[in-house]
């Protein structure tokens, strides 16, 4: 099954074949790039929805020339996996910490949603 990554102003998404989507929100201010949420339908998780919309976001911020800051859980492990890769293209506060840090803000991010999802 073929997927595309379209974007707007504020997401990249992808609409699936049941016409729902799955989405990476996201937030430009003085050329940083907030990457804020994903979300995958329960139905489409595991096949890489939201690596396609990281990558896009990532291709994006660097033809932009934007620094990003990984927000949501997902976003922050996408950076721990690619670290030697994408390192360049984050936020000095995220650029200059260690994998050890990263993991933990990783661990914090994603203790934090959990609680606001109810799980």
């Amino acid at each position: 099954m073929e997927f595309e990554v379209k974007q707007t102003g504020s997401v990249f998404y992808i609409r699936l074949p049941d016409n729902s989507k799955a989405y990476l929100k996201y937030k430009i201010e003085d050329n940083i790039m907030y990457l804020i949420e994903t979300y995958t339908p329960p139905a489409y998780r595991g096949i890489g929805l939201a690596k396609m919309m990281i990558d896009k976001a990532v291709e994006y911020a660097a033809k932009e020339n934007l620094k990003i800051i990984p927000e949501c859980s997902y976003a922050i492990k996408y950076f721990i996996k690619n670290n030697d890769k994408y390192r360049e293209l984050l936020a000095d506060k995220y650029k200059s910490m260690s994998i050890e840090s990263l993991e933990e803000n990783y661990r914090q991010r994603l203790e934090y949603e959990k609680q606001q999802s109810g799980i």
